[in-house]
């Protein structure tokens, strides 16, 4: 359908990816509606949304409760109408070593931030398959090939999507279904997160550098969105050569993060001892993050990777004629 007025589900969407994506929907004139459990952060990103020339629909709910995001999903097509996309995003994390990190914890995480895309899933193919159309675009990581130290329930669970969303795909594509899952593999992004996340670590948790603003993510999810046939993407040339280095040289990468990562996800600033913890309660409920983290002086507002992943043909044809031209210069060269 036209993407002016289509109907976009959007979980996590009040900080970081899922609200930046939510806004750059707002701009192609779509329904956005906004699933989060913060009520500040809902309001401020709806507002967001309708600013941009979307419309925005807001529902508080947490994402590891399937009844709760069934209901939202009828919701949703009861009072706006069919849903065309439903992107998930909605996670939690602990930044810890694992010998640190309860059990109930670890649950937690896994139940937001793979279970909650499991559940959105589910409620969203429920009501596609009756119409035989829709795209699931599953946000993921770069993580979701590569475990690093002091995010060992946030690894897993993008692993566990990485895994669910293959499979999904397959019996799709089994079926010849009008319904396409896509899955974007994310680099570090400047998001509220680090500075709410459950952290046992002695300094302010920060994404491993090179860092990226939310509207790079942003671009990818909605270009995902509309050309959802293609499996996978990735962006920012960090996760390119995180997962290609990670196809060759595995232990390499193993050793390498054991020296470097703990240092590499930490500021120099001590944690606040009453930093907010999003892990079983909204920190957005009566304030309001915003889209980006505290990382904007150090972040990339654009990625020449994503582009060039978003224009294989150009991109094809340029080398192609590239390598045409130095193979005349080496042809008249020999001719010499």
């Amino acid at each position: 359908m036209e993407k002016a007025g289509r109907i976009v589900v959007i979980t996590g969407s009040t900080g970081g990816i899922g609200r930046a994506s939510a806004v750059a929907f707002g701009r192609q004139g779509a329904v956005v509606a906004l699933l989060a459990r913060g009520e500040a952060g809902l309001a401020g990103a709806a507002q967001e949304v309708e600013a941009a020339g979307g419309r925005a629909w807001t529902i508080s709910v947490d994402v590891a409760d399937a009844e709760a995001v069934d209901a939202a999903a009828e919701r949703i097509e009861r009072e706006l109408g069919p849903i065309d996309v439903w992107v998930n995003v909605a996670f939690t994390s602990v930044f810890s070593p694992f010998s640190e990190i309860t059990a109930g914890e670890f649950r937690r995480v896994t139940e937001v931030s793979y279970l909650g895309y499991v559940y959105g899933t589910i409620s969203a193919l429920r009501r596609m398959r009756p119409r035989n159309r829709g795209v699931i675009v599953q946000v993921g990581s770069a993580l979701a090939y590569r475990g690093i130290p002091l995010q060992t329930a946030y690894c897993g669970a993008k692993h566990a999507i990485q895994g669910f969303n293959e499979s999904l795909r397959c019996e799709l594509l089994h079926e010849s279904s009008g319904i396409h899952t896509t899955m974007v593999q994310m680099p570090a992004v400047n998001t509220p997160q680090f500075s709410w996340v459950l952290s046992r670590l002695p300094h302010h948790a920060q994404p491993v550098p090179p860092i990226y603003q939310p509207e790079v993510a942003a671009r990818a999810v909605v270009y995902a969105a509309d050309h959802p046939r293609r499996r996978e993407y990735w962006v920012g040339g960090s996760t390119a050569g995180t997962l290609i280095a990670n196809s060759f040289a595995p232990g390499l990468l193993d050793r390498y993060l054991a020296k470097t990562g703990f240092k590499a996800q930490q500021t120099s600033e001590p944690r606040r001892a009453d930093q907010p913890v999003n892990l079983w309660e909204p920190a957005d409920s009566e304030k309001d993050f915003g889209t980006h983290g505290i990382f904007d002086s150090r972040s990339a507002r654009h990625s020449a990777q994503l582009w060039a992943s978003q224009h294989h043909t150009a991109v094809g044809a340029a080398a192609a004629g590239l390598l045409a031209a130095a193979a005349g210069v080496l042809f008249r060269a020999a001719r010499r």
